[in-house]
């Protein structure tokens, strides 16, 4: 059977509760994407573009700095990724974790949390920065998704 980890970015706590839910269906391991310097609400106010949000979803270099590592990821041989939808994709805090590690070889898997966004090209994005990764295009799942509806989605991709 695949090792695998749910690794996620959560600002409000919605993914953070969906990524919980997901480990727990299917028996994966849990890291928390932490941002070094952590959102402030104003940060988060996606009406300002000023906001630190709006100025790092506008630079796509931009790469914020994360708090932790993954201690072994080696032993992992699929992730789970995921994260709210900002501004129609993954935020740069994913980005700068697609690019901290070794991923040839490894499946990763996004999914994200939104009101109503779709997920946009975020495994595509993903793709490019994890270089020899098998990457799924992911899904955008409601707040409230099942454990059973969570567990058949990841059954796809564990074995």
């Amino acid at each position: 059977m695949s090792k695998a980890l749910v690794a996620y970015f959560s600002a409000s706590g919605v993914t953070k509760k969906l990524a919980a839910n997901l480990a727990a269906a299917i028996g994966a391991d849990q890291f928390e994407i932490v941002p070094e310097k952590p959102y402030s609400k104003a940060d988060l106010n996606w009406q300002d573009s000023g906001s630190r949000s709006s100025v790092e979803m506008k630079d796509r270099s931009c790469r914020p700095a994360i708090a932790s590592n993954v201690d072994d990821m080696a032993q992992y041989d699929v992730i789970f990724i995921g994260f709210p939808v900002w501004w129609y994709r993954e935020p740069s805090i994913i980005d700068t974790f697609a690019e901290a590690y070794d991923f040839n070889g490894k499946t990763i898997v996004p999914f994200a949390t939104s009101g109503s966004s779709g997920i946009g090209d975020s495994g595509k994005n993903i793709g490019e920065l994890a270089k020899g990764a098998k990457i799924d295009d992911g899904r955008r799942f409601s707040a409230n998704a099942s454990s059973g509806e969570l567990k058949e989605w990841a059954g796809k991709f564990i074995n």
